[in-house]
């Protein structure tokens, strides 16, 4: 499975919200896109060459609602000091205050930040370990 890709795709009741949250604010950038498809519309995010992307969806007619738990996570490992205060400068700059965690960890070397459907994405600011 080496040539394994990862989508994580999910509903939205404000597509154009997340868009901005994720594109503008963490720096993402839409990759694809598709409108009227069967009365879906969709979008794309993601770094062009990596092995994921998240795709963010809206059916016209559906209420979608917010995220189950406080703890439905997104953790970005950001191990430069630097490229971390800047992705946490970015996302304040686009108008995102941080929340505090629901697991008190990630406050230790992270910043957690709520969508606008209340999905949570840290900026951790170590490398991820096996």
């Amino acid at each position: 499975m080496k040539n394994l890709k990862l989508r994580v795709a999910r509903p939205t009741d404000d597509l154009e919200a997340v868009v901005r949250f994720y594109r503008d604010g963490l720096g993402f950038q839409v990759i694809a896109s598709f409108d009227e498809t069967d009365g879906f519309e969709g979008r794309m995010l993601g770094h062009p060459q990596a092995m994921w992307h998240l795709e963010f969806t809206s059916l016209r007619g559906h209420q979608a609602g917010r995220a189950p738990t406080e703890d439905n996570l997104l953790v970005f490992y950001l191990p430069d000091r630097s490229e971390w205060e800047a992705a946490v400068q970015r996302m304040r700059d686009n108008g995102h205050s941080p929340v505090p965690s629901f697991n008190p960890y990630w406050d230790e070397l992270g910043v957690t930040f709520e969508d606008p459907d209340g999905y949570r994405v840290v900026l951790q600011n170590m490398a991820w370990v096996k």
